[in-house]
């Protein structure tokens, strides 16, 4: 075991790792295009980005070198009372892609803080206004971060379950996947119509660490376009979807009826390095604009709107708007929209799924769809020991590569996939 490895074991506690009998992190030592390079002299083709966060490859040199030119300008300044250049440029950047009805950028730094401020930005909204509304609609299996608000809007199960107690009330409604549409649609009214909703929020399209479950633009419009009828806030979390994912810019791009605030991060720089927007609308602004200061919004983060994280995320604004990036998008998605086809029939598989970049199967193993299923322990090794990331969510396997990944590499993705087919007992 190498002396960094030992320090590791000693001093540090990794997310979502079991402190016993979880295998040894690998210890990175660089990371380039599509690749992981380890200690021990591997190369391992990131297939799921890095936890879904890079865009471009890694160590990418326009965006390296945009950090390091503003590390040695400007590295941080309080965000109350000052501004600078990199934020400003940041929030027309992002305001020029968002939907329309977008008017302002909120920054924080990273996705869970970025869903804190969207719940907190409703709740006033009401509260500035003298108006009780108090419920927020959510879905069943959504997950909108770690922090105790977007804990409380997620998914309640044995993840949450420790800090139940202390969530607030939600009222949740099924996924509206297909079949379930109408029923969902329903009850959803249902709620909405007891005229106490603050906000409905939503993964839209995709609900990611559900294990990519899928569900359709026309349901969703529908319900974003009751929701707004009746003066409901819809807060749409594109922390996963957001730049390019589903195959456009945002997956509200995909709807005709468009949200009235988003969330953002993981994507936003690229990957590079943390940071959160929330942008909203006008209409959530303007019970704001008051001489009363205690209608002001109270809410900021040390590290709001960093200068070398808005940089970051400028230069990787550049990349994604670039022909080059946005021809990658389509090709990618054209080639997992192919296998998915080659996939979908197989036996030992089940509702195989696909929306622009993203690419995800269930492993048929005759239990429920659950992340802690134990099939998960025969995929992840296997393709690590073919120096493939795949970080599968239970008995579900996705592949999320970054845009810059190759058709070849892609290939050798798909063909340890259909290897494990061929050999996995499940």
């Amino acid at each position: 075991m190498s002396e960094l490895l030992n320090k590791d074991k000693r001093n540090i506690w990794h997310p979502f790792t079991q402190l016993v009998n979880s295998p040894d992190p690998f210890v990175v030592t660089k990371g380039k295009g599509a690749y992981l390079y380890t200690e021990d002299g591997r190369k391992i083709l990131d297939a799921v980005s890095s936890w879904w966060v890079n865009l471009h490859g890694h160590s990418h040199p326009h965006i390296a070198a945009a950090v390091a030119k503003q590390a040695l300008e400007l590295e941080h300044v309080i965000f109350a009372g000052f501004t600078h250049e990199p934020a400003i440029r940041l929030s027309e950047n992002l305001l020029s892609i968002l939907p329309q009805n977008q008017s302002k950028v909120f920054f924080s730094d990273n996705g869970s803080t970025a869903v804190e401020v969207a719940l907190k930005m409703t709740y006033q909204y009401w509260y500035n206004q003298g108006i009780k509304r108090n419920k927020t609609i959510a879905f069943n299996g959504a997950y909108h971060g770690d922090t105790f608000g977007a804990m409380s809007v997620g998914d309640r199960g044995p993840f949450s379950a420790p800090f139940t107690p202390y969530l607030f009330d939600v009222a949740f409604v099924d996924c509206p996947v297909y079949g379930e549409e109408e029923r969902v649609y329903s009850e959803f009214k249902g709620l909405i119509d007891q005229g106490d909703v603050s906000s409905f929020i939503f993964e839209p399209l995709v609900l990611g660490s559900a294990g990519m479950m899928m569900y359709s633009a026309e349901i969703l419009d529908r319900m974003i376009a009751y929701a707004q009828s009746k003066e409901v806030i819809c807060i749409a979390d594109e922390v996963f979807t957001g730049f390019g994912r589903t195959g456009q810019l945002f997956a509200a791009d995909h709807l005709a009826h468009k949200p009235d605030i988003f969330a953002l991060s993981k994507g936003l720089t690229g990957g590079t390095m943390a940071l959160g927007a929330t942008t909203c609308t006008e209409k959530i602004i303007e019970v704001y604009r008051d001489n009363d200061l205690m209608k002001t919004f109270f809410h900021g983060h040390s590290f709001t709107a960093n200068p070398i994280a808005c940089a970051a995320s400028n230069a990787s604004f550049e990349l994604l708007m670039d022909d080059q990036c946005q021809e990658a998008i389509k090709q990618l998605s054209l080639l997992q929209a192919q296998y998915k086809l080659k996939l979908e029939s197989h036996p030992k598989l089940r509702n195989v799924r696909q929306l622009g970049t993203i690419l995800a199967m269930e492993f048929d193993t005759k239990m429920d769809t659950s992340y802690a299923n134990e099939v998960r322990h025969k995929l992840y090794p296997f393709f690590l020991e073919r120096n493939i990331l795949l970080r599968p969510l239970g008995n579900i396997l996705y592949v999320l590569p970054p845009y810059i990944v190759t058709p070849k590499e892609l290939s050798t993705v798909y063909t340890a996939i259909e290897e494990l087919l061929e050999t996995l007992e499940v």
